[in-house]
């Protein structure tokens, strides 16, 4: 029996894109004419037509199963809903910019039936990229890496192929605030690498703001890391250590040459950057009890509206 692999695309106003996507994934299945394909397309909430060229793809090529969600719930949740509707022996989450080329997938495929579960695809080149965004994806990998047991690869993104094992221990995962590159670093399994270079996007424009990306950042060091909570323990002794320290002084101080009048603005920086610490402090604290109250809702990730496929 031939092997099934599921290519999982989240879609989000990718209008001019849906052509394009087209074309890539029918060559990629005339090349590899061994294998059964399962193409999940999952609109998340567009909108633009993108969802209607997606059903009308899905109306003439058996290939295609599009899932259309109840409304816009992200990347991620978009993500997880299409690993959950796959059911290939080898799944692969793919862009549906191409910035990730699909000629490398038979590659993938090669290294999955040599033994490995997991196949990663790293960028050796992201010359596609600013130079601002090369540098905080850099600085984000090497923080996240430090302070986090769960170790996320370098330049690696959502484009890898995962064995049906790993995708079933991936559903097991319950959490509502999902990094996803987190957690397929976090399940393990056996890997392997392709390096590849990341071409520029086929047509649009990327979704993904320089808010969104710090937010995901986030996302990714309060999910996996205490690390941060930990820091401000720290920062607390240190500064009561010093409050010691300096009263011991003020204490000397007075005794051996009396009290002096004290300056107003030693006073005014003392009490402005212990507020600004205690805020800061506080909106860490507040950001994993914000994680805690979304996990205590027990909501979905997502709503399927409807799903298409052709009969």
């Amino acid at each position: 029996m031939q092997k099934r692999i599921s290519v999982v695309t989240p879609f989000y106003n990718e209008s001019v894109a849906v052509g394009y996507y087209e074309r890539a994934i029918a060559s990629l299945i005339a090349q590899m004419h061994d294998y059964h394909f399962e193409i999940v397309c999952v609109d998340d909430g567009s909108s633009d037509d993108t969802l209607e060229q997606l059903i009308a793809i899905a109306c003439r090529d058996p290939n295609y199963v599009v899932v259309e969600l109840s409304r816009n719930f992200g990347k991620e949740p978009a993500l997880t809903a299409g690993l959950d509707i796959a059911s290939g022996d080898a799944v692969i989450p793919f862009d549906a910019d191409l910035q990730d080329p699909p000629e490398i997938i038979p590659d993938m495929v090669k290294a999955w039936e040599a033994g490995a579960e997991v196949v990663l695809a790293r960028r050796s080149d992201r010359a596609t990229d600013s130079h601002v965004k090369r540098k905080t994806a850099e600085w984000f990998y090497q923080l996240h890496n430090k302070v986090s047991r769960t170790k996320i690869p370098e330049n690696v993104g959502d484009f890898r192929l995962m064995d049906r094992r790993v995708v079933d221990a991936l559903k097991q995962l319950p959490e509502r605030q999902r990094f996803m590159k987190g957690l397929f670093a976090w399940v393990g399994f056996k890997t392997d690498v392709i390096e590849y270079v990341r071409q520029p996007r086929s047509a649009g424009k990327t979704k993904f703001s320089g808010w969104r990306l710090w937010n995901l950042a986030l996302e990714g060091m309060t999910g996996f890391s205490t690390v941060p909570l930990r820091i401000w323990t720290y920062i607390g002794l240190f500064g009561a250590l010093i409050s010691v320290a300096f009263a011991v002084f003020i204490v000397v101080r007075t005794i051996l040459f009396g009290v002096s009048t004290p300056g107003y603005a030693s006073l005014l920086v003392a009490v402005t950057f212990l507020g600004s610490l205690q805020l800061i402090s506080i909106g860490i604290i507040g950001e994993y009890i914000g994680r805690i109250y979304l996990e205590t809702k027990q909501r979905p990730n997502y709503l399927i509206r409807h799903l298409y496929r052709k009969s």
